[in-house]
């Protein structure tokens, strides 16, 4: 609103200060209703986080409910030194012996050519490597099915380092690098990936005629049916072999991925006595998943309470305190508490399965209590996850405090429609502050208006009773001297 600086002038009055002080009265509706709709807003927040918390209660119970989680298995081995067991939460359950034969390898060669350094030039020409599988001994190779050889040309410039970049930016199933010690540097081959089909040979077009007389670059060729044998046969390809559950298994790689449904068997070393896989139920994620549940559980107590409480020495309520939607919500869950389920006569209630209520709202997991309830996963799982159309008190508590989250989250739930008033009267809250606004501007106008005109004629008056002043003084008799 601004300040008005001409009123005054002619009357010498502070009529500014009296406008002022005579609008502030009128706008106290306005700062009325300016703290009516912050406590609004403040409810409205204060609801939004409990929404949020009953939601996060939600996802909580129906975990609980969710067949995945009752389904979920855990893998161990009894000797991880030779068989991992990896995944197997979906795993069916079950026992698995495991022998192990032998493992996957990949082929590596290693060049008996020792060279001074790595910046050697190694001669030039043409290169070709090509996987596929060699007899034992290496006399005979038969090309991967579905593969092609390649190829790279390998000029004069090259050394050992830029022959090695060269093979690696193939990308033709073959690594190469170099090892160095007090001898020299020596160029090393490995395949890509194990298995038998995963060999490789390596047949070189030597620019100084001869690829096997072990000279210029047929010192790397790799070719026994073709004479040239340059490059030292480390380890052959080689399949892994195991017997699981007395069944021959042979696989490329040492990770058996669907040999089991769903779980994996890493083979990590050969042993003639059979390994103990044992894929059983998970009650360590049904632990958690109780855990969880009065986590959340716990968060919504204490928000309500905090929301709710009266401070005796300030004489302040809090925010929700005495908010029936707050209040028959907090009702319900104490009431699912205390109540039982007829969905498990071992565990009809959540104390019997160790989560206690406590004095202040909240629950505390009693650890061997639930030890002793994940024990009997069949049961539990109908105590907390049942489900019956028919008879809703049949239903599982984790299911009965899902469903309860659900109606006080949804359209017509107590939690949205109490948001949804909260919001309406701040709508209307903001319409009345509109209305007065208008009106205390209407009056200020006024008011301005009419000390304005008073302010005019005190003007003319004092201009008035000047002049009088001044035509009575000029008829009074002179003073003779």
């Amino acid at each position: 609103m601004a300040t008005i600086t001409s009123l005054g002038i002619g009357s010498g009055i502070d009529i500014n200060t009296m406008v002022t002080q005579l609008v502030a009265v009128e706008s106290r509706p306005i700062v009325q209703l300016q703290s009516v709709a912050t406590k609004l807003n403040t409810q409205v927040s204060a609801l939004g986080k409990m929404q949020s918390l009953t939601a996060a209660l939600q996802d909580a119970a129906n975990a609980l409910t969710s067949n995945s989680l009752w389904t979920r298995s855990v893998a161990t081995s009894s000797d991880e030194s030779v068989v991992g067991a990896l995944g197997g939460g979906n795993a069916a359950t079950g026992n698995y012996g495991v022998s192990v034969q032998g493992l996957a390898a990949p082929q590596t060669l290693a060049s008996n050519s020792v060279f001074t350094a790595a910046t050697d030039l190694v001669g030039s020409g043409t290169v070709t490597l090509e996987l596929g599988s060699w007899d034992n001994p290496p006399t005979t190779f038969t090309p991967k099915t579905g593969g092609s050889p390649v190829s790279v040309t390998i000029a004069a410039t090259d050394t050992l380092q830029t022959l090695r970049d060269k093979i690696n930016a193939l990308a033709g199933g073959v690594s190469a690098s170099i090892v160095t010690d007090a001898s020299g540097s020596r160029l090393a081959l490995r395949s890509s990936a194990s298995g038998v089909e995963n060999g490789f040979r390596i047949t070189v077009a030597d620019d100084d005629g001869n690829a096997t007389d072990a000279a210029g670059l047929s010192r790397i060729a790799f070719d026994p049916p073709g004479g040239a044998t340059s490059m030292a046969y480390s380890q052959a390809a080689a399949n892994a072999s195991a017997t699981i559950n007395g069944i021959a298994v042979t696989t490329t790689s040492n990770d058996l991925t669907g040999v089991v449904d769903g779980l994996t068997l890493r083979l990590r070393q050969q042993s003639a006595t059979a390994v103990d896989v044992n894929v059983a139920r998970d009650p360590a994620a049904v632990k958690e998943a109780v855990q969880k549940f009065a986590d959340a559980f716990n968060e919504l107590a204490r928000y309500i309470a905090e929301q709710t409480k009266y401070d005796p020495t300030s004489k302040v309520g809090g925010p929700l305190q005495g908010d029936s939607a707050v209040g028959g919500l907090l009702g319900r869950l104490r009431g699912l508490l205390n109540n039982a389920s007829g969905a498990s006569t071992v565990f009809p209630r959540l104390s019997s399965i160790g989560l206690q209520l406590q004095r202040d709202g909240t629950l505390k997991v009693d650890g061997a209590k639930l030890d002793s309830a994940v024990a009997n996963l069949d049961e539990l799982k109908k105590a907390l996850a049942n489900s019956d159309t028919l008879v809703p008190a049949n239903n599982g508590l984790a299911r009965q405090f899902a469903a309860l989250a659900t109606q006080a989250l949804g359209v017509d739930g107590s939690l949205t429609t109490r948001t949804d008033g909260l919001r309406k009267l701040i709508s209307k809250n903001e319409e009345q502050q509109q209305r007065y606004q208008d009106r205390v501007e209407r009056y200020r106008e006024r008011l301005v208006a009419q000390f304005s005109a008073m302010d005019a004629n005190l003007s003319k008056l004092n201009a008035l009773q000047s002049y009088v002043t001044q035509q009575l003084a000029a008829l009074q008799p002179k003073s003779n001297n």
